[in-house]
Parts: C-alpha cells; structure tokens; sequence
C-alpha cells in the first residue's frame, strides 16, 4: 500500500490531527485548559492587553496543549503495555504530569504578569 502524497496526504495528516483533538477533548484536563484559555482571552480583553501578549499567551498555551496531549499518549500507551502497576510506568506518567505542571505555571506567570503590568500602567488610582 502506498502513502498518500501531496494533497491527500495533507487532509489525511488533517483528518488524524482532529481525531487528536477529539480523543483529547475527552479529558477533563484538557477541557478545563481550553476554559482557562477562553477566560485569558476575555481577561486580556478587559486588561486591555497588548497584541504581543496575546500572541505569546496563544502560543504557551498551543504549547501546552500539545503537552497535554503528549501525556495523555504517554498514559494510553503505559497502560496499554504495562496494566499492572509499575514503577517505570508510573515514573512515565509523573514525569508527563510534570511536564503539563511546568507549562502551566509557565502560563499562570504569565498571564499574573499581564495583570500586574495592565495595573501599574493604570497608575495609583487602580491600586
């Protein structure tokens, strides 16, 4: 059989980059990141954020999915090969929720940092 090329292979790469999507989308994990990136944007809007903030906050966050769901691989996959409980497996998994934890501190820095930069350039008053 051979491998689809050129366009084919673009809709093929796309049609399984969705079914990524959607397998990811039935984690609650990954859920609750896409509401937090809604409420960033909605906040960014309220701060009144400047255009490079969005596009670094859409970026840690495009990044952080892409983590997010590289653990959950990483999960399906050790619990595919190894059932029983065990400590590769579990040291697997930790360093993939470690990995997340990272990106999500990463974004929380972040996003504090708007909010402190928005308030000191709104002078004494906001304070």
């Amino acid at each position: 059989m051979r491998k689809a090329s050129g366009p084919r292979r673009l809709l093929a790469a796309t049609r399984y980059s969705m079914q990524g999507l959607r397998r990811c989308w039935q984690e609650e994990a990954f859920r609750t990141e896409v509401v937090a990136f809604l409420l960033g944007l909605v906040l960014f809007a309220v701060i009144g954020a400047e255009p490079a903030d969005y596009l670094v906050f859409v970026v840690l966050m495009l990044v952080l999915f892409a983590v997010e769901a590289l653990n959950t691989a990483i999960e399906e996959l050790v619990d595919r090969i190894s059932p029983e409980i065990s400590t590769v497996g579990r040291h697997a998994k930790d360093l993939g929720s470690f990995a997340v934890f990272c990106l999500l501190c990463a974004n929380g820095l972040f996003v504090l940092w708007c909010v402190w930069k928005a308030l000191l350039a709104s002078g004494p008053s906001a304070f």
